[in-house]
């Protein structure tokens, strides 16, 4: 008893020690509350690092590219070219992954004029056929039998053994009679590019259900390498030794055939077949591979594409398509004294649904003296197409290629064709030209760059040299008339102004009846403006169109570059 009194008396003192030691801590800090020092409390989070941020940006690139690994590696894997294949892997990217993908099935679209494309339809069905028919381990597509079908269609005939068993042989391959694994032979009357009467077989060796794909006919033999078993007619009748099998050169296991050797079992045609099948099938439709490359690669032929928009009736617009090239980007050949360059255009508009709407192809030649090519290659080559449009949206495709050095550029567009409603004030494209003139009367509205009466060759660039003058060209529609004069009651104010700075380099404003031929449905303004006092750089064109009949105000504005 004494002994637990000392103890719990032990306990109690060990207790009051404690809490003595905590108050006089306490008291030393002046009884504050205890609070971590400032350098001990949880830092701010700090942004991210250059080298962080660059590895998070390419951790999301290659979350994004998934979808395009997945279509390159499995969903069109037996049917893209190899070139096709090198051209992808080189795009960076998502626009022109996605473009590609899209001319990809345009070049195999059987009627590119329609909205399906057919194409595209049977191939992801017969993907679809084969994971379900065909699955033996691994999906469907990925098996031999998946690959064929996928790649070159439903065979037209089909001899099936799905358990193998008693099999009488073909007298090409010795007859007689042997028992074999499952095996399954395709034929195909015709495949493009490989021949007539193609015969495909597929064994399975491990009765697993998952056939091969092979060349040597004797390997569906399951008597193979049993001694004296499944012998040929040769082998039977003595003429022959089956160990003799073993020591042909041609790839095969097989017995003497019975007669003449078929060409099929040639082996320089059986390797020929079977390298064949491995490949993707050809593109059928040459043309459209034509217009969008025969070697497919992007941008390596520069050239710059404008496109400008004139009310021709409200539901019709003129639509130029200029393109422009450098010519120090052609490929010049020497022939008798002239360096001769050759560009072909092929272009294409079409609608959202991808109805062909209008095509047109040029051919731009230069063709200049040697001695003279070097200035030569300093200047451009422009072409321009015009093309009647309804208002709406359209795509448009232009596909240029060098004849002599065969490079090539692909350029897409989207056109937003506008609506010019009767009742709305409106303007063309603002269009700077480095040609504006009259033409003569025979050549009105007629040839390239001709709007109406006027020859209008927009610098693509925008760019002018100060001993140059610029031009302006544009049309004005629907001004309210005066109910005195019926003639449009405006007028028009044009804004130079130098970039970054709010300095007004030319202002100036004009009456709408002192344009010639002005009226309230059309006013065109074709105007030269000196360059010669302003320094090099950047300007802004500001117009504003005013009808006081209507009390309407339209603005409008180009850019342009002063060298």
């Amino acid at each position: 008893m004494t002994a637990k009194r000392a103890s719990a008396f032990g306990s109690l003192l060990s207790l009051l020690l404690v809490v003595w030691a905590v108050r006089a801590q306490d008291k030393a800090a002046g009884n504050k509350p205890a609070v971590a020092p400032p350098a001990q409390r949880e830092p701010l989070a700090k942004p991210p690092s250059e080298k962080e941020r660059k590895r998070q940006e390419e951790r999301l690139r290659k979350e994004l590219e998934t979808p395009y690994k997945k279509w390159l590696d499995e969903d069109v894997s037996y049917i893209i070219t190899g070139e096709e294949k090198d051209a992808f892997k080189r795009l960076s990217t998502d626009d022109e992954r996605e473009n590609f993908i899209e001319q990809f099935w345009l070049r195999r679209d059987p009627t590119p004029d329609t909205e399906e494309n057919e194409y595209r339809e049977e191939h992801y069905r017969r993907i679809a056929y084969a994971n379900e028919r065909y699955a033996a381990g691994v999906m469907g597509w990925r098996t031999d039998r998946g690959r064929i079908y996928i790649t070159f269609g439903p065979p037209d005939e089909i001899e099936d053994h799905p358990s193998g068993g008693s099999y009488q042989r073909p007298t090409e391959e010795g007859g007689g009679s042997t028992s074999t694994f499952p095996f399954v032979k395709w034929r195909y009357r015709h495949i493009d590019d490989i021949g007539d009467d193609i015969n495909i077989e597929f064994v399975d060796t491990c009765f697993c259900g998952h056939y091969r794909l092979t060349m040597d006919p004797s390997e569906k033999d399951a008597l193979l390498n049993v001694p004296d078993a499944g012998l040929t007619m040769y082998e039977q009748q003595g003429l022959s030794s089956k160990d003799d099998r073993f020591n042909r050169t041609d790839g095969t296991r097989l017995g003497i055939p019975e007669g003449s050797m078929s060409s099929k079992m040639n082996v320089f045609n059986r390797l020929e077949q079977f390298t064949k099948l491995q490949m993707p099938p050809a593109v059928k439709f040459k043309d459209l591979e034509a217009l969008i490359t025969s070697r497919i690669t992007y941008n390596i032929l520069p050239m710059r594409v404008r496109v400008d928009y004139i009310r021709m009736t409200s539901s019709s617009v003129l639509t130029n398509v200029t393109i422009q090239f450098d010519r120090k980007d052609f490929q010049f050949q020497a022939k008798n004294g002239v360096q001769s360059a050759v560009v072909n255009i092929f272009g294409r508009v079409t609608s959202m649904a991808r109805r062909t709407v209008n095509t047109f192809d040029e051919t731009i030649a230069s063709d200049v003296p040697s001695d003279l090519l070097q200035e030569a290659v300093k200047t451009s080559a422009i072409y321009q197409r015009p093309i009647f449009l309804a208002p709406g949206m359209y795509r448009l495709n232009v596909v240029a290629k060098d004849v002599v050095g065969g490079n090539l550029n692909n350029y897409e567009l989207a056109l937003h064709v506008p609506r010019f409603d009767e009742e709305t004030l409106a303007s063309s494209t603002v269009i700077l030209a480095d040609v504006l003139e009259k033409v003569p009367t025979r050549g009105i509205g007629t040839g390239q760059f001709v709007i109406g009466t006027s020859k209008v060759r927009p610098r693509i660039n925008e760019t002018f040299r100060q001993d140059e003058k610029m031009g302006v060209y544009f049309q004005v529609y629907n001004f309210g008339a005066d109910e005195k004069t019926e003639k449009p009651n405006g007028s028009i104010q044009y804004q130079v102004t130098k970039d970054g700075t709010n300095q007004k380099i030319f202002d100036f404003t004009e009456e709408v009846t002192s344009v010639e031929g002005a009226s309230a449905s059309q006013v065109t303004v074709e105007k030269l403006l000196p360059l010669q006092s302003m320094e090099p750089g950047k300007y802004t064109l500001k117009i504003t169109v005013i009808d006081r009949s209507r009390d309407k105000t339209l603005t409008t504005s180009a850019n342009f570059t002063v060298s």
